[in-house]
């Protein structure tokens, strides 16, 4: 009979962080709480754009294709904004990683934040790592009963009030709210809510860790970031190795186990030789405890490290207590390792300071590459116009031959008005021929657009049958819009087309 093949899945093996306090721990709680204040307040914060614009400050208003953010409006076509404001959060990323390794990960991902949120209730609840570990192990019972329950519920409240505030950016937060309630709102909210719901629920509360390993690509991407130089949570192990227990009848039990080959007077030198054979790490295992990831960062560089630093707060504290200076975990980098003590190097050796791993080639490059990105969106911003045209010619047919042998080629004029009043839009063209030009239903060269909207203008142009225009095939002209409250113009460029005879 074959052999049974080895199964190749392995259960989840739960992690149960221990409390710790120090200056990592209190970072991440405030970072904690302005990120979730942020995402669950912003909606609410209004913003006054008259009376024909919407006072909410951060909104996608998708029904009328626009974004508002306090006082900047942006519109489709202006889509160039948000894609450099992505391509600004992606040089951003770069940057942090490769000066100070999964900053990003370990403080402000969204995963990090809301587990760091469920783990608090679950410590809350249920008690710290102990405490969680023998309720695990329990058999099941009222007791265990109920406060798994009370867990779940609040982490419920937690992930309905997560994906409540998700929807509230896509429209009027108060008036969706109350729909919400009274159950008027439309069924793409509730079904938004549900969704969003569920994922909270089951990422922050079960999947935790395995989201981070096996779900996000980023652990595999950021290796590229980094380098010797990058800043990153690690273990000196040149100062902590070989770790033990730093309890002295074990080294002299050790010593005298050592001293078997030599007489009883060699022991006591023996052990003073163990005791000063022995690093600062005293093998307490608190850094793992306390780790999210359920890792050893004495193992080295891992994939699971999400470097949130709770490993280095845990450390110095332990280090306090037995009198051993602080850093033996720290933020340090690949070519800060000594060399070795017997080397002539060693006397002179000092690591180096912070700012020379933060100012690098790579890190000046994406720095000046974000700048550059930023600079250019604020001075597009600022040089904008209230008021925009496109122009497409209709190309079937191309041109029209009229009764009295003049061309005429039919223009789609989109006028923008961005601004919060109606506006009078004035429309003229130039050309190096004398053309004619006409609106579709009305004997003026004027319209007036609604405000904040954009209006499609059919416009017609012609050629006299003497006109050259008439017969080359193509005649560059700029149809220009003039805004007749502000006198400011915006112009777009196109041809128009002619029989492409030599009459």
């Amino acid at each position: 009979m074959a052999d049974t093949p080895p199964s190749l899945y392995a259960p989840r093996e739960p992690i149960f962080p221990r409390r710790v306090s120090g200056f990592f721990r209190n970072l991440k709680w405030w970072i904690m709480g302005v990120t979730l204040g942020i995402y669950y307040l912003l909606p609410w914060v209004r913003w006054d754009r008259g009376p024909n614009l919407p006072d909410q400050a951060v909104l996608a208003d998708i029904e009328h294709r626009r974004f508002f953010f306090f006082w900047i409006e942006i519109w489709p076509h202006e889509f160039y904004f948000v894609a450099g404001l992505l391509i600004m959060a992606g040089l951003g990323l770069f940057l942090f990683t490769s000066a100070l390794g999964r900053v990003w990960c370990g403080y402000t991902c969204p995963q990090t934040v809301w587990t760091d949120l469920f783990l608090l209730v679950e410590r809350w609840i249920e008690g710290d790592r102990n405490a969680r570990i023998r309720l695990l192990r329990a058999d099941w019972s009222l007791r265990k009963l109920s406060l798994r329950l009370t867990k779940w519920f609040v982490w419920l409240l937690i992930s309905v009030a997560t994906g409540g505030a998700w929807v509230f950016y896509f429209t009027d937060a108060p008036g969706l709210a109350v729909s919400l309630v009274t159950l008027d709102a439309p069924g793409v909210a509730y079904a938004s809510v549900a969704v969003l719901t569920a994922t909270t629920f089951v990422f922050g509360g079960f999947m935790r860790e395995q989201v981070c390993i096996y779900m996000c690509p980023w652990p595999r991407i950021q290796a590229a970031m980094m380098d010797e130089g990058t800043l990153t949570v690690g273990y000196r192990d040149w100062r902590g190795e070989p770790r033990g227990r730093h309890r002295k009848g074990a080294r002299a039990a050790a010593a005298t186990r050592t001293a078997t080959a030599y007489t009883e007077a060699d022991v006591p030198q023996i052990a003073a030789e163990a005791e000063e054979t022995l690093g600062d790490c005293i093998d307490c295992m608190a850094c793992v405890n306390v780790c999210p990831m359920g890792i050893d960062i004495r193992d080295g560089q891992q994939l699971e490290c999400i470097t949130c630093a709770l490993c280095i707060d845990a450390c110095n504290e332990v280090m306090d207590k037995v009198g051993k200076p602080r850093g033996l975990i720290d933020y340090l980098a690949l070519d800060d390792v000594p060399p070795a003590k017997d080397t002539p190097a060693y006397a002179g050796w000092s690591p180096k300071p912070i700012w020379q791993h933060v100012l690098r080639l790579r890190t000046i490059l994406y720095t000046v590459l974000w700048s550059v990105v930023g600079m250019g969106l604020v001075i597009a911003l600022f040089i904008r116009s209230d008021i925009e045209l496109t122009v497409s010619p209709v190309r079937n047919p191309t041109y029209v031959m009229q009764s009295d042998g003049a061309i005429r080629n039919i223009y789609d004029v989109r006028l923008r008005n961005k601004s919060g009043d109606d506006r009078l839009f004035h429309l003229s063209l130039t050309s190096v021929e004398t053309l004619r030009i006409a609106l579709e239903g009305t004997t003026e060269l004027s319209v007036t657009v609604p405000a904040n909207q954009t209006l499609l203008q059919r416009v017609y142009v012609t050629a006299r049958r003497d006109d050259p225009a008439a017969h080359a095939d193509s005649t560059p002209l700029r149809f220009w819009v003039e805004d007749m409250t502000t006198l400011s113009r915006a112009s777009s460029k196109t041809i128009f087309n002619g029989t492409g005879d030599t009459k």
